[in-house]
Order: C-alpha cells, then sequence, then structure tokens
C-alpha cells in the first residue's frame, strides 16, 4: 500500500449504500441525518474498503491499456507466478472495523498500513495453515485516528484437494 488520501464523499457514500442494499437514509439524506444524534450523514460500516480504488498500487484495479488478472481466474489471460497469491492457496478469512468516531462526507483519510498477528494451524486437508492480519489505520486531516480495519488472510502449504 502506497500512501495516498481518501477523499470522503457523499455521492460516494450514497453509491455504497445503495451497492451494499441498505437503505437507511443516514447515509443519503441530509434533512434525515440532521435529526440524528450523529447530526450528518455517515458511512456505511464496510465504507473505507473502498479506499483501495485510490490506491495507485492497488492489483485488483483494472488500468487502461495493462492486462488485469481479474476477480476470476486467468479472465485476461494474465497468469500470477507461483507463490505470488495465486494458486488456490489463499483466502480473505476475516475483517473487522472499529470506528473511533462517525466518518462523514467532506472528509479526506489517509491509511496507513501495518503487518499484525502471524500464527499457524495444521488443517485437515490443505496442510499448515498461516493465518497473517493486516492493520489499516485510516486518519483525518488533523492525524486523529477514524477507522481501524483488521484483516485475516490465511494461506495453506498446499492446494486443497476436492474430496
Amino acid at each position: 500500500m502506497s500512501s495516498y488520501e481518501f477523499p470522503v464523499e457523499a455521492g460516494h457514500i450514497m453509491m455504497f449504500a445503495r451497492a451494499v442494499g441498505d437503505p437507511n437514509p443516514i447515509y443519503s439524506d441530509a434533512a434525515y441525518a440532521a435529526t440524528t444524534e450523529v447530526g450528518h450523514v455517515v458511512a456505511p460500516p464496510t465504507f473505507v474498503q473502498s479506499s483501495a480504488q485510490f490506491d495507485p498500487d492497488y492489483s485488483l484495479r483494472p488500468r487502461i491499456g495493462q492486462a488485469w488478472f481479474g476477480s476470476g481466474k486467468e479472465p485476461t489471460g494474465v497468469q500470477r507466478a507461483p507463490g505470488s497469491g495465486g494458486g488456490g492457496t489463499g483466502l480473505h478469512a476475516e475483517q473487522h472495523f472499529e470506528y473511533h468516531r462517525p466518518l462523514g462526507p467532506g472528509e479526506v483519510l489517509t491509511p496507513t498500513l501495518r503487518e499484525g498477528e502471524t500464527w499457524t494451524k495444521e488443517g485437515r486437508r490443505g496442510g499448515t495453515m498461516t493465518f497473517a492480519e493486516n492493520i489499516v489505520e485510516y486518519r483525518d486531516a488533523a492525524g486523529e485516528l477514524v477507522v481501524t480495519a483488521r484483516g485475516v488472510g490465511v494461506r495453506t502449504s498446499k492446494t486443497v484437494e476436492n474430496g
């Protein structure tokens, strides 16, 4: 993850809420949101995941004129090298979000990635499973922590066979 800024915009919040199927008016109706305890439109709980689209190094974002691995198995013919994250030995296992305060439109966040804990466990079909935690801290323009996102990935020591 390179250093970048993530602008939080009202239209982006509304479209994100619609994309995840959440009709709560606090995500899009400023007049309604003004009557709530928070007093303004807020971002949905998983909204900060969309910050990846602002990261110039985000590997899953398509780039014009470049081959793209995409979200399916080799949809553009791009093959990942063994051990680079392809091959069916890894997956995203958990995601947690801790909001230190409500996030609203007009803010600009700067995410910072740090590694968390790593641990192993023996699996039944995929050999040793290695779990790795990544923590992204989202800070506002004043440097205050707004959101902490904690993700856990798991990689197996061998490809899991069906059956």
